[in-house]
């Protein structure tokens, strides 16, 4: 169920890696040089706080990439949720190191922002470095298994005894020192466990040799 889980988790990340970050690199990938006038610069130059072209595609990429970070680093998210689209960049990267045009014939909705952004980020070789990163939890022996929320050990003298506990039926439990406390039944004779010693020696009766 775990590693389930991680490949529907690896399908949004590989939804959000083409729509969102192709979208938002795309947007920012025009960078210009020192030597371009200040008015070809993003916001002629000046702060890019209000300029919601910048700031949009910024976000997008900022969101991607906690979204990348937090199925990477949450131990209990299965390593298939960032491996398998790890390696299906790598494995990309790698046909368009070989043969380039099968690679971009490869790139779904070219016609589109996404897919141009998506190729631009192929040629750039940002997806092999995204990839990369991605696949590193497949290599950690820790993610493969399941954690299991570690069981209390019992004390040193058991863990039935009776000593400290605020239950009401404490007194009627075995413990490691005493024996089961037992009460008598309703009706029976109680005995006194100490009753009053009596003398061995009849009373003797002294006379008073002065009577009168």
């Amino acid at each position: 169920m775990r590693h389930l889980s991680g490949i529907i988790f690896a399908i949004v990340a590989a939804l959000a890696i083409f729509f969102g970050g192709s979208w938002g690199y795309l947007r920012l990938l025009r960078v210009p040089t020192a030597h371009e006038a200040a008015s070809s610069l993003p916001a002629a130059g000046g702060s890019l706080l209000h300029n919601h072209h910048v700031l949009f595609a910024m976000a997008a990429l900022a969101a991607v990439g906690l979204l990348i970070g937090l199925l990477m680093a949450v131990p209990w998210v299965s390593p298939l949720a960032t491996g398998l689209p790890g390696l299906a960049l790598l494995a990309l990267t790698g046909l368009y190191l070989t043969n380039v045009h099968r690679a971009v014939q490869l790139i779904p909705l070219r016609d589109r922002p996404y897919g141009l952004g998506f190729e631009a980020l192929l040629f750039n070789g940002l997806l092999a470095l995204a990839g990369l990163a991605m696949v590193i939890p497949l290599f950690v022996p820790s993610r493969w298994r399941r954690r299991v929320a570690p069981v209390a050990a019992p004390g040193p003298y058991g863990a039935q005894s009776g000593l400290l506990s605020s239950e009401d039926t404490a007194v009627t439990q075995p413990g490691s020192f005493f024996g089961t406390q037992e009460f008598p039944a309703a009706g029976a004779t109680e005995h006194d466990p100490f009753p009053p010693v009596t003398s061995p020696y009849p009373p003797t009766q002294e006379q008073n040799p002065y009577q009168r």
